[in-house]
């Protein structure tokens, strides 16, 4: 089969591989319908996850149409339609059982990171039963491939834990694909603003069709601090969401922030970054950060189904496999395409 495979810091390949088999009783090997690029594949060829090693197929989004099972897999058949979770769950070991499917002894985040993954023809799925679900018809392709992380990831790691508030106000920094399914998930709970950050003045427009009420075009600390303090009197934003994995972001949140408010580290770091506990100890803020769990997936997908939320809306480009090169090249130059998710269809295997 062909595979997007890092081959080293920078240099991404589509290669022929062998197809994937099933090992233990619980596996699925799955054929890929549609697969997606996220920014942590960017973070991988720009080396910030060395537990990726070069030669690993990389994505870890997809759905697809079951090709095999193994005898102990209970919930799917060959022939199912399913979404392919990035967080694999035994549902057994003891941080499955603890509510951290994230943290799987035997699974985790391991697909396009430590086992290979979905941006390929087939994918090997371990422990199918806990890391696929049923993808129903009712529901457009490209929105149920917002499934497989970054709803699940925006709505787990910056909005449930920051306890949003009717009324309340709240900064996103970044207004990428991960900043902007947060800002879709986070008006469930109908905050009264909704600052949106980010260098890029077309994906502040997308912002504002989303939902959005203010945004500014600055990477600027204190511009975007002079901005916010306008926006809320000068007390700061009740909730901010890192969206974005570098130092300066992280560093916007931490500037804004009002007291008792809550910081929510979505992005991926590849980089340590400066924590002003000095300042912000006397100020009563809660920061959280973390992996997604992806146990709120079921929910999202009733969601979706309610029609409640459009997440096809953050699809811009569309790709074939035969051309992932191509299709990581736009999303690495997203600005200048003017790119939010970028679709990848799998024009390969005979359907």
């Amino acid at each position: 089969m062909k595979a997007a495979t890092y081959v080293s810091a920078g240099e991404l390949h589509l290669t022929d591989k062998e197809k994937p088999k099933i090992l233990q009783g619980t596996d699925a090997v799955v054929r890929l319908l549609k697969t997606t690029i996220c920014g942590t594949d960017l973070h991988i060829l720009g080396g910030d996850v060395p537990a990726c090693k070069p030669g690993t197929t990389l994505g870890h989004e997809g759905i697809g149409i079951v090709e095999a099972v193994g005898d102990a897999v209970t919930n799917f058949k060959v022939g199912d339609k399913v979404i392919i979770s990035c967080v694999t769950a035994c549902n057994t070991c003891y941080y499955c059982k603890k509510g951290l499917p994230s943290h799987c002894q035997t699974g985790g985040w391991i697909l396009g990171h430590l086992i290979e993954g979905t941006q390929a023809e087939y994918v090997h799925i371990p422990h199918a039963d806990g890391s696929l679900y049923h993808a129903p018809e009712s529901v457009d392709d490209e929105a149920l491939l917002m499934l497989s992380d970054i709803l699940p990831t925006s709505y787990e790691i910056g909005v449930l834990p920051s306890h949003v508030k009717p009324g309340d106000t709240v900064c996103i920094v970044g207004s990428g694909p991960i900043g902007l399914a947060a800002l879709l998930t986070v008006q469930f709970y109908s905050p009264a603003t909704i600052i949106m950050v980010d260098l890029s003045a077309q994906r502040l427009k997308a912002a504002k069709r989303f939902g959005a009420t203010h945004t500014i075009a600055s990477g600027d600390v204190t511009e975007i601090k002079a901005f916010i303090d306008e926006v809320t009197n000068g007390r700061g934003v009740d909730i901010v969401m890192e969206c974005v994995g570098y130092p300066q972001t992280f560093d916007i949140c931490q500037n804004v922030v009002a007291i008792g408010g809550h910081i929510s580290n979505v992005g991926v770091h590849g980089k340590p970054v400066s924590f002003n506990l000095d300042d912000l100890w006397i100020k009563n803020i809660t920061l959280n950060t973390g992996l997604v769990n992806a146990n709120t997936t079921d929910m999202l997908l009733n969601v979706l189904k309610s029609g409640k939320i459009d997440a096809s809306q953050l699809v811009t480009h569309h790709f074939n496999l035969s051309d992932v090169e191509a299709a990581y090249d736009v999303f690495k130059h997203a600005d200048q395409h003017q790119a939010l998710k970028v679709v990848i269809t799998n024009d390969i295997t005979p359907t």
